[in-house]
């Protein structure tokens, strides 16, 4: 079935079009055109004022809705102004209240001597390191758009000096070599996390998060002293809140691709020190920092179901 209604184009400036909630009537005069019935709503919302042929995100309507698992959900969400300006600024629907992610976060950072080239400015230096993190989550999404969750972690790094040779002068000359650093560590973290949807078809996204983690881990630490190897070895233990902001893109309807960077946080750090199996010292620390760290870049893949 076809309904026929006037252009608005010159040639129907004569006639009079009345736009009602189900029906277009148009009084005599100007140019006919036919629409199919699955454009009769976006026509009638046209000719309202309500939108344009192209979407506008300037005009969205507020009290649009969309239905996700049978429920009629906003996709506007109201959002309480705390400055003395509104800039206007809307938060559209990301992820639905109800809504469970499972997904990991990834991360490797390296560093050698064949990556930096001032190191061939100098002779004998041979160095390098590299650290991987895995963290597989789960989260609940307790209303639309936030979630908790529940994070666990696994790390490992390693490092050597195989060879760093300087020598300027008599009073300005040393040689470190055989020097070695592994570290590996466990964690468990509760997060929470605020979802802030900058597409209308909620497909991009950005997120806030704060994290309070526990971790254990141990390292061992390897160097020549009287020309024998020394390894002392270290158990940590870390309490930590952190506040990571983040991207979110949905690459396919239920899965999407997130990526986080580590820019502050507060730690609180006990240590204890060994050698052959003998306490050598212990130690505890405390900490803030704020700083863009190139080794807390976090690449994801989330399922939503």
């Amino acid at each position: 079935m076809m309904m026929a209604v006037a252009s608005l184009g010159a040639e129907a400036s004569d006639g009079m079009v009345d736009v009602q909630q189900d029906s277009i009537h148009v009084s005599a005069g100007g140019k006919y055109i036919f629409v199919p019935d699955s454009l009769q709503k976006d026509v009638i919302t046209l000719l309202m004022g309500n939108s344009k042929v192209v979407d506008d995100e300037t005009k969205f309507a507020s009290s649009e809705k969309v239905i996700w698992k049978g429920d009629t959900i906003p996709m506007k969400l109201r959002s309480r102004n705390l400055g003395r300006y509104d800039r206007g600024l809307f938060n559209y629907l990301f992820v639905p209240k109800g809504d469970w992610g499972l997904g990991a976060t990834v991360s490797y950072g390296e560093l050698s001597t064949d990556d930096m080239e001032m190191f061939d400015l100098l002779s004998d230096i041979d160095l390098g390191g590299h650290i991987f993190s895995i963290k597989p989550y789960v989260e609940y999404f307790i209303k639309n758009n936030i979630s908790c969750g529940l994070r666990f972690g696994y790390t490992i790094g390693k490092a050597h000096i195989d060879s760093f040779k300087v020598d300027i002068d008599e009073d300005m000359n040393f040689n470190l070599h055989d020097i070695a650093y592994r570290n590996e560590s466990y964690s468990a973290a509760l997060f929470f996390r605020q979802y802030i949807g900058i597409s209308r078809r909620g497909r991009f996204g950005v997120f806030n998060e704060a994290e309070l983690s526990f971790a254990s881990g141990n390292s061992d630490f390897t160097r020549p002293y009287d020309g024998k190897p020394r390894t002392t070895h270290t158990t940590t233990a870390t309490v930590a809140l952190n506040f990571s902001p983040g991207l979110s893109v949905f690459i396919m309807k239920n899965a999407a691709f997130n990526i986080s960077l580590g820019v502050f946080g507060l730690h609180i750090k006990s240590e204890t020190q060994k050698e052959n199996g003998e306490i050598t010292g212990n130690r505890t620390t405390s900490g803030a920092n704020f700083r863009f760290n190139i080794f807390n870049i976090n690449f994801g893949l989330a399922i939503h179901i």
